[in-house]
Protein backbone atom coordinates (compact mmCIF):
# COMPACT_ATOMS: atom_id res chain seq x y z
CA UNK A 1 0.00 0.00 0.00
CA UNK A 2 1.28 3.50 -1.13
CA UNK A 3 1.25 5.92 1.69
CA UNK A 4 -1.53 8.17 2.55
CA UNK A 5 -1.57 11.36 3.54
CA UNK A 6 -4.53 13.02 4.76
CA UNK A 7 -3.83 16.99 4.35
CA UNK A 8 -5.19 20.29 2.86
CA UNK A 9 -2.85 22.04 0.54
CA UNK A 10 -4.03 25.23 2.04
CA UNK A 11 -2.87 24.16 5.29
CA UNK A 12 0.73 25.66 6.44
CA UNK A 13 1.55 21.91 7.92
CA UNK A 14 0.08 19.94 5.19
CA UNK A 15 2.28 22.48 2.98
CA UNK A 16 5.24 21.20 5.17
CA UNK A 17 4.76 17.99 4.78
CA UNK A 18 4.04 18.36 1.00
CA UNK A 19 6.93 20.13 0.17
CA UNK A 20 9.33 17.67 1.70
CA UNK A 21 7.65 14.59 -0.44
CA UNK A 22 8.13 16.88 -3.48
CA UNK A 23 11.51 17.40 -2.26
CA UNK A 24 12.30 13.38 -2.38
CA UNK A 25 10.23 12.83 -4.97
CA UNK A 26 8.27 10.04 -2.50
CA UNK A 27 5.18 8.57 -4.23
CA UNK A 28 1.83 8.99 -1.76
CA UNK A 29 -1.53 9.49 -2.25
CA UNK A 30 -2.99 12.53 -0.78
CA UNK A 31 -6.48 11.82 0.73
CA UNK A 32 -8.24 15.23 0.26
CA UNK A 33 -9.82 16.94 3.51
CA UNK A 34 -12.68 18.95 2.54
CA UNK A 35 -16.37 18.86 2.73
CA UNK A 36 -16.38 17.60 -0.74
CA UNK A 37 -14.65 14.34 0.31
CA UNK A 38 -16.68 13.45 3.46
CA UNK A 39 -15.38 9.91 3.71
CA UNK A 40 -11.78 11.11 4.09
CA UNK A 41 -12.66 13.21 7.19
CA UNK A 42 -14.30 10.33 8.74
CA UNK A 43 -11.04 8.05 7.88
CA UNK A 44 -9.28 11.04 9.29
CA UNK A 45 -11.44 11.14 12.63
CA UNK A 46 -11.23 8.00 13.54
CA UNK A 47 -6.88 7.95 13.01
CA UNK A 48 -6.58 11.33 15.13
CA UNK A 49 -9.66 12.25 17.42
CA UNK A 50 -8.06 15.98 18.00
CA UNK A 51 -8.09 16.28 13.92
CA UNK A 52 -4.79 18.16 13.84
CA UNK A 53 -3.44 17.65 9.98
CA UNK A 54 -1.73 16.31 8.38
CA UNK A 55 -1.60 12.33 9.35
CA UNK A 56 0.41 10.34 7.20
CA UNK A 57 -0.53 6.46 7.12
CA UNK A 58 2.37 4.01 5.99
CA UNK A 59 0.85 0.38 5.89
CA UNK A 60 -0.33 -0.20 9.39
CA UNK A 61 1.12 2.91 11.26
CA UNK A 62 0.07 5.87 11.60
CA UNK A 63 2.08 9.11 11.86
CA UNK A 64 1.25 12.20 13.52
CA UNK A 65 2.51 15.97 13.45
CA UNK A 66 4.63 17.37 10.67
CA UNK A 67 8.23 17.00 12.24
CA UNK A 68 7.79 13.04 13.05
CA UNK A 69 6.02 12.71 9.87
CA UNK A 70 9.14 14.10 7.98
CA UNK A 71 11.26 12.18 10.50
CA UNK A 72 9.68 9.01 9.46
CA UNK A 73 10.06 9.23 5.82
CA UNK A 74 13.92 10.01 6.70
CA UNK A 75 13.97 6.97 8.10
CA UNK A 76 11.70 4.46 6.20
CA UNK A 77 10.93 6.44 2.69
CA UNK A 78 14.42 8.71 1.97
CA UNK A 79 13.72 9.16 -1.83
CA UNK A 80 15.66 10.76 -3.71
CA UNK A 81 17.71 13.19 -1.68
CA UNK A 82 17.70 13.32 2.82
CA UNK A 83 16.46 16.25 4.06
CA UNK A 84 17.70 15.42 7.24
CA UNK A 85 21.82 14.58 7.91
CA UNK A 86 21.97 11.11 9.01
CA UNK A 87 25.49 12.54 11.31
CA UNK A 88 22.99 12.72 14.60
CA UNK A 89 25.25 16.07 15.72
CA UNK A 90 24.57 17.00 11.96
CA UNK A 91 21.02 16.78 12.36
CA UNK A 92 20.43 18.32 15.83
CA UNK A 93 20.88 22.26 14.14
CA UNK A 94 18.24 21.19 11.21
CA UNK A 95 15.81 20.03 13.55
CA UNK A 96 16.60 23.24 15.97
CA UNK A 97 15.67 25.52 13.32
CA UNK A 98 12.34 23.09 12.62
CA UNK A 99 11.62 24.02 16.10
CA UNK A 100 12.20 27.58 15.44
CA UNK A 101 10.01 28.02 12.65
CA UNK A 102 7.22 25.88 13.63
CA UNK A 103 7.06 27.43 17.31
CA UNK A 104 7.89 31.52 16.95
CA UNK A 105 6.90 31.89 13.42
CA UNK A 106 4.17 29.32 12.42
CA UNK A 107 2.63 29.44 16.17
CA UNK A 108 2.01 32.98 16.85
CA UNK A 109 0.85 33.66 12.97
CA UNK A 110 -2.09 31.06 13.43
CA UNK A 111 -2.42 32.93 16.88
CA UNK A 112 -3.18 36.01 14.92
CA UNK A 113 -5.03 34.22 12.36
CA UNK A 114 -7.54 32.63 14.99
CA UNK A 115 -7.97 34.90 16.95
CA UNK A 116 -9.84 36.87 13.67
CA UNK A 117 -12.14 33.79 13.03
CA UNK A 118 -13.42 34.51 16.62
CA UNK A 119 -16.91 36.84 17.11
CA UNK A 120 -15.96 40.20 17.96
CA UNK A 121 -16.74 40.45 21.41
CA UNK A 122 -14.27 37.28 21.84
CA UNK A 123 -11.40 38.24 20.27
CA UNK A 124 -7.75 38.75 22.25
CA UNK A 125 -6.61 42.61 21.41
CA UNK A 126 -3.44 41.33 23.72
CA UNK A 127 -2.63 37.70 22.65
CA UNK A 128 -2.53 39.24 18.94
CA UNK A 129 0.13 42.06 20.07
CA UNK A 130 2.54 39.76 21.45
CA UNK A 131 1.90 37.37 18.96
CA UNK A 132 3.16 40.03 16.77
CA UNK A 133 6.03 41.22 19.09
CA UNK A 134 6.86 37.46 18.99
CA UNK A 135 7.27 37.47 14.94
CA UNK A 136 9.47 40.88 15.47
CA UNK A 137 11.68 39.04 17.49
CA UNK A 138 11.82 36.00 15.39
CA UNK A 139 12.02 37.94 12.49
CA UNK A 140 15.12 39.99 13.59
CA UNK A 141 16.71 36.62 15.25
CA UNK A 142 16.51 34.90 11.81
CA UNK A 143 17.96 37.67 10.22
CA UNK A 144 21.10 37.53 11.90
CA UNK A 145 21.50 33.66 11.48
CA UNK A 146 20.67 34.25 7.72
CA UNK A 147 23.99 35.83 6.69
CA UNK A 148 26.05 34.35 4.29
CA UNK A 149 23.02 31.82 4.13
CA UNK A 150 21.23 30.78 1.39
CA UNK A 151 18.97 28.03 3.38
CA UNK A 152 18.23 27.94 6.91
CA UNK A 153 21.49 25.64 8.23
CA UNK A 154 23.73 26.33 5.31
CA UNK A 155 24.05 25.30 1.82
CA UNK A 156 21.24 22.63 1.55
CA UNK A 157 17.81 22.79 1.63
CA UNK A 158 16.74 20.37 4.59
CA UNK A 159 13.60 19.73 6.80
CA UNK A 160 14.22 23.16 8.57
CA UNK A 161 13.64 24.66 4.89
CA UNK A 162 10.25 22.74 4.50
CA UNK A 163 9.20 23.93 7.90
CA UNK A 164 9.85 27.68 6.91
CA UNK A 165 8.38 27.98 3.52
CA UNK A 166 4.87 27.58 4.89
CA UNK A 167 5.41 29.77 8.41
CA UNK A 168 7.16 32.53 6.55
CA UNK A 169 4.52 32.58 3.60
CA UNK A 170 1.79 33.26 5.58
CA UNK A 171 3.40 34.82 8.51
CA UNK A 172 4.56 37.53 5.90
CA UNK A 173 0.51 37.92 4.84
CA UNK A 174 -0.21 38.62 8.72
CA UNK A 175 2.51 40.36 9.83
CA UNK A 176 4.31 41.90 7.07
CA UNK A 177 8.34 41.15 7.46
CA UNK A 178 10.02 44.33 8.08
CA UNK A 179 12.69 45.81 5.32
CA UNK A 180 14.65 46.30 8.46
CA UNK A 181 15.20 42.87 8.09
CA UNK A 182 16.64 41.83 4.59
CA UNK A 183 17.99 38.49 4.76
CA UNK A 184 14.80 37.22 6.34
CA UNK A 185 12.81 39.31 3.71
CA UNK A 186 15.65 37.52 0.70
CA UNK A 187 15.12 34.32 2.32
CA UNK A 188 11.73 34.21 1.72
CA UNK A 189 11.71 34.79 -1.95
CA UNK A 190 14.57 31.95 -2.01
CA UNK A 191 11.51 29.67 -0.83
CA UNK A 192 9.19 31.15 -3.08
CA UNK A 193 11.11 29.81 -6.19
CA UNK A 194 12.18 26.49 -5.28
CA UNK A 195 9.87 24.45 -7.49
CA UNK A 196 9.15 22.14 -4.38
CA UNK A 197 7.38 25.14 -2.21
CA UNK A 198 6.17 26.57 -5.91
CA UNK A 199 4.36 24.05 -6.45
CA UNK A 200 2.47 23.77 -3.06
CA UNK A 201 1.88 27.54 -3.03
CA UNK A 202 0.51 26.81 -6.58
CA UNK A 203 -1.88 24.09 -5.17
CA UNK A 204 -3.26 25.99 -2.07
CA UNK A 205 -3.91 29.03 -5.07
CA UNK A 206 -7.44 28.15 -5.15
CA UNK A 207 -8.21 28.09 -1.46
CA UNK A 208 -6.81 31.46 -0.59
CA UNK A 209 -10.63 32.89 -0.45
CA UNK A 210 -10.48 30.35 2.75
CA UNK A 211 -7.75 33.10 4.61
CA UNK A 212 -9.88 34.43 7.50
CA UNK A 213 -8.27 38.31 7.24
CA UNK A 214 -8.14 38.12 3.21
CA UNK A 215 -5.41 37.24 1.19
CA UNK A 216 -3.33 39.86 -0.19
CA UNK A 217 -2.96 40.22 -4.03
CA UNK A 218 0.98 38.80 -3.79
CA UNK A 219 3.09 35.40 -2.71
Amino acid sequence: MSLQLYAHPFSSYSQKVLIALDESETPFTLRLLSSENPKNGEEFAALWPLKRFPVLVDGAETILESSIILEHLELYHPGSRRLLPTDPKAALPVRLMDRFFDSYVMTPMMRIVFDRIRAAQDRDALGVAEARALLDTAYQWLDAKLVDRDWACGGEFSMADCAAAPSLFYADWVHEIDAAFPNTRAYRARLLARPSVARAVEAARPFRHLFPLGAPDRD
